[in-house]
């Protein structure tokens, strides 16, 4: 690996990591306790470009398939939003408010769709007709998730891709119309642009896992075709692939999917390398590199690695007291960090983190004690020290 290849690496990780949360004891995100790839699961991924992917093939391949029914019990594990729902990236606002939401179970699809926010659905992100319904693709979780009936009967077998003067468009603004992007005009569909790296990572992955069978794949049907090309490497078509690589830089790597590769780990086995290791994306196909111009938060700190910033942290069902700690992490600070915590039932170990004890680590707990009944809220920020905007967590838990 040379050393421009290896500085763009760094920078990948650097800039797709800082919000990470390190799990030391526990936190829950959405319902799912987070973890972390197994101790040695990439250690035979040591080369680049088409030998790296077929290291990362070796490792992933032979995972449990499930049976389709399965998947909708699987979904309560790997989908769920905070609030119990389902969590749908064809009508999710994050930030938002969506104009519906799912309940698990009561609003699954059993036969006619008569519009948005009908049922949901069992949607095949990479499309069965791709690669003609046939298994272990047929359910594999990485890329059939639950998405609204409707909507995914709109996007049909059709490529992801970017619309300008759509034809058609959902309530959350995915779009379908005419593709805008140089190098296909056909039609297209293209999901929020807070979903788009999931869906990149998702593609990533397939053309991965399934790259022993995936070059037979793009004479399936005209769509199929106008993404996929006749070979395993690169797999897909130019403007197909530079596209996924800017949406892998676009929307980085979220909680949602760290945790949804985690609980789809417990159930098939395998995991999304490029979840784990974003970085793997440019080392193999040599895309997704760009540089933002002014990067949105030049000092940093790494909250460990697995809960985004403006995340829950749940303490869950308490008798007395419980604690939860984590490592807060940072080489670029300018100051000291500010500890505040609000919520009378949740305090922190310290009010204040030193530069310099940032710089090798810091271990900070928080505990929580209900002396109430009932359920309680508070929140952890932490500022100062250079930081463009606060780190904000929302502490959550019940006696």
């Amino acid at each position: 690996m040379n050393a421009t290849t290896q500085l763009n690496l760094n920078r990948w990780k650097a800039r797709l990591w800082f919000f990470h949360l390190l799990l030391v004891s526990g936190i829950v995100f959405g319902g799912i306790l987070l973890a972390a790839p197994p101790d040695g699961y990439y250690s035979t991924a040591t080369g680049s470009g088409a030998a790296l992917k077929t290291q990362l093939h070796t490792i992933i391949r032979g995972h449990t398939a499930k049976g389709y029914d399965y998947l909708w019990t699987a979904y309560l594990t790997t989908d769920k939003r905070s609030d119990g729902k389902v969590w749908d990236m064809y009508s999710d606002v994050p930030g938002g408010t969506p104009a519906y939401s799912f309940t698990f179970g009561s609003h699954q699809c059993s036969g006619s769709i008569s519009g948005e926010g009908d049922c949901y659905n069992r949607e095949h992100s990479f499309p069965k007709s791709w690669f003609n319904g046939a298994s272990p693709m047929m359910t594999d979780l990485f890329h059939v998730v639950p998405t609204d009936g409707y909507v995914n009967g709109k996007r049909d077998s059709y490529p992801f891709g970017e619309v300008q003067n759509p034809t058609w468009t959902s309530t959350n603004g995915s779009k379908l119309g005419s593709c805008s992007t140089p190098g296909y005009s056909g039609t297209v569909f293209e999901p929020i642009d807070a979903y788009k790296g999931d869906f990149a990572r998702t593609y990533f992955y397939m053309a991965t896992r399934y790259e022993n069978l995936i070059a037979g794949w793009y004479n399936n049907s005209d769509n199929a075709d106008a993404a996929l090309q006749n070979n395993n490497f690169p797999v897909y078509e130019t403007w197909f692939l530079e596209m996924l690589g800017r949406w892998h830089v676009q929307d980085p790597v979220s909680a949602k999917e760290i945790a949804r590769n985690d609980a789809i780990y417990e159930i098939q086995g395998n995991r999304n390398p490029f979840i784990d290791h974003p970085e793997y994306v440019y080392s193999i196909w040599g895309v997704g590199e760009t540089e933002p111009t002014t990067p949105p938060n030049p000092t940093r700190i790494t909250i460990g690695r697995s809960v985004d910033n403006n995340s829950i942290l749940d303490f869950g069902t308490v008798s007395s007291t419980a604690t939860k700690s984590f490592e807060i992490k940072s080489a670029t600070l300018t100051g000291d960090l500010n500890v505040a915590i609000t919520g009378a039932m949740f305090s922190s170990s310290v009010t204040t983190i030193a530069r310099s004890q940032a710089a090798s680590g810091f271990t900070l707990t928080l505990t929580f004690t209900p002396t109430v009944e009932g359920t309680h809220q508070g929140t952890l920020t932490i500022t100062g020290g250079g930081l463009a905007t606060p780190y904000t967590f929302t502490l959550t838990g019940k006696r």
